[in-house]
């Protein structure tokens, strides 16, 4: 008799690369092949869950923790792949249908691939489906599953600083330091199902809401400011407050950093090509006073 303990065994090397699997439990619930109302095209198999009357998919939030980050909940990206051979009926994992009723398949999802980096091992699942669950692969989604391994994060605010103190009419400069997660560039691959995506994320933009009103937009990292500079207002990104800080909570302004990440994302070996954004956002707070003059 084939035992659950070695059907994980059997799975393709394609879909798990060099990734330890442990021993799979038969799935018992109900599987529905192909699209899932509500979800992602990327969702090749949907669960009926106990109750609900539809074949809505599972979703998983990958998105992290950062403030200001993408939070929708994204369809649970699976590869599907019929066990060959089958299992001799005389097997559980049947649940008590027969050979000619159906297959026996097993489904890796792309959360638990990302998850081995860290440690992980993958269970697989192991299930019966009356046909073969629809495997349609959208490349979009598998760059949003690179880009979650990049753990990209807010602006690295360097300017203005939260310890110093400026002051009202003197004109500010502001900049963030640059690394891989923090203004880019930053690249990542993913793989399921034999579709691998390359995805390229870099910072395009940084939108700083200042505390007293002003927006402003700057088109890069800023320029870090000199003393050589003197008085002069920053070329490249900066904003001067016209009143203090007193008036605020704690007598400081809450500053807000949100960078635009553009992520350019290819199939590889294919030719397609896309790109979308994601925005990180990190803040500060800063105060404004005024300058004293003795007489």
């Amino acid at each position: 008799m084939l035992r659950r303990s070695s059907l994980a065994m059997v799975l393709p090397a394609a879909m798990l690369g060099a990734v330890a699997v442990l021993p799979a439990e038969a799935d018992d619930g109900p599987v529905v092949g192909g699209d899932c109302d509500g979800a992602s095209s990327f969702v090749t198999v949907c669960r009926q869950e106990p109750g609900s009357s539809s074949g809505q998919g599972q979703t998983s939030d990958q998105s992290g923790t950062d403030a200001g980050q993408d939070s929708k909940p994204r369809p649970q990206t699976c590869s599907v792949e019929r066990l060959d051979p089958q299992p001799p009926s005389s097997d559980p994992v049947w649940n008590g249908h027969e050979p000619s009723d159906g297959a026996i398949y097993t489904r890796v999802c792309l959360s638990d691939v990302l998850g081995s980096a860290t440690g992980a091992q993958i269970i697989p699942q192991v299930f019966w489906a009356a046909e073969a669950p629809a495997v349609n692969v959208d490349p979009e989604q598998l760059a949003r599953e690179a880009v979650d391994r990049m753990l990209l994060t807010g602006p690295d605010i360097a300017s203005p600083r939260a310890a110093a103190t400026y002051i009202v009419g003197m004109p500010m400069w502001m900049w963030v330091n640059k690394s891989p997660t923090t203004f880019g560039p930053n690249s990542a691959s993913a793989t399921l199902a034999g579709v691998t995506v390359t995805a390229q994320a870099e910072v395009t933009k940084i939108d700083w809401k200042m505390g007293d009103g002003s927006a402003i937009t700057c088109n890069g990292p800023g320029t870090p400011y000199r003393a050589a500079y003197g008085k002069q207002e920053s070329p490249t990104c900066g904003h001067t407050y016209a009143r203090t800080s007193a008036s605020q909570p704690g007598d400081k302004y809450n500053v807000t950093a949100t960078a635009t990440w553009t992520v350019d994302w290819q199939v590889n070996g294919d030719g397609q090509t896309g790109q979308f954004t994601e925005t990180r956002q990190s803040q500060t707070q800063m105060a404004i006073g005024e300058l004293q003059v003795v007489r």
